[in-house]
């Protein structure tokens, strides 16, 4: 079995792919498709591009609308409204008002007027989803599926690999991981944890035979003012950023549960690690004054989902 490495840039963020096969030219077809997938869906669901499909959505919530969404698009709603329950309401892609409002590289801080009218076209509650009717009673809206469609993309590589017959190796978009099997020889894939205001530090290491990893944190994306810095995990119900933890890090069968999971963590601030332990996922945890927790933290051996 051959390890075959491959580098690019998708998603505004460099990626890799190790695949095991005994034979490139498998390795090389697949790795090909997974890039034009993963191309795909950035083309699809980006909210910068102006012909994005997501972009089309938004042009119908902006006047207020109705608009017949693709079964892809649908599976990714549903599950938007899923995390929405299970967060209590603080995982919300209808936040694409607020994320305008906050322009993080402006070096600014949006005004409380600014934060308050955005804010009244936030909420999944204020539009109606009929699968696969989207409607958006008022006018204003904007979806952002930002917190959902890269961790979606690396499960879809991860399949993609598995139907070309590729039983062992690592997807990582952006440092959203899915391990596809162990190495070749059965050892796990080592995978850090950087410190969110270290990044040469590595908080943890993890031995992974399978399952995804995926990290949210206020290292993004910032703006530093007077001394407080202002990340891009937005609160959907006071339109502020988080200021209680600095980034959370979740593992979990899939990649989009294990990065939803991450974010939900970013918002629910002092609650993270109450609610992440009652869904019994794999996490760690780093407050913005340096402390850390978590049952990851605890677990410096094998890691097996």
């Amino acid at each position: 079995m051959k390890l075959c490495h491959y580098a690019f840039k998708a998603m505004g963020t460099p990626c890799s792919m190790q695949l095991y096969s005994r034979r490139f030219t498998v390795a090389e077809a697949t790795s090909k498709l997974v890039i034009q997938d993963i191309k795909r869906l950035e083309a699809k669901y980006s909210r910068y591009l102006d012909n994005s499909y997501l972009s089309r959505i938004n042009q119908v919530a902006a006047s207020g609308g109705e608009i017949r969404v693709d079964p892809e698009t649908a599976s990714l709603l549903d599950y938007a409204a899923a995390c929405y329950r299970e967060s209590g309401g603080l995982f919300d892609i209808t936040s694409g008002a607020l994320h305008r409002a906050w322009n993080f590289k402006s070096g600014l801080i949006p005004t409380k007027n600014i934060i308050k009218t955005a804010l009244k076209t936030v909420g999944w509650k204020k539009l109606r989803w009929e699968n696969p009717s989207l409607i958006f009673p008022i006018a204003g809206m904007e979806l952002d599926l930002g917190g959902v469609v890269k961790e979606y993309a690396v499960d879809r590589a991860v399949t993609i690999c598995w139907e070309a017959g590729i039983r062992n190796g690592m997807i990582n978009l952006g440092g959203d991981i899915r391990v596809i099997g162990p190495h070749a020889d059965g050892r796990p894939w080592r995978v850090g944890i950087s410190h969110p205001r270290r990044r040469d530090v590595v908080l943890q290491t993890l031995e992974l035979y399978e399952g995804g990893l995926a990290s949210s944190g206020d290292y993004e994306r910032c703006i530093t003012l007077n001394g407080v810095r202002y990340g891009h995990i937005l609160n959907p119900k006071t339109g502020w950023p988080v200021r209680h933890i600095a980034a959370v890090s979740v593992l979990g069968e899939l990649c989009v549960v294990a990065g939803s999971a991450a974010t939900i963590g970013m918002l629910k601030e002092d609650q993270a690690d109450k609610w992440l332990r009652k869904l019994g996922l794999p996490h760690l945890w780093v407050t913005v004054d340096g402390e850390t927790g978590g049952s990851l933290m605890k677990n410096l051996n094998q890691t097996s989902l």
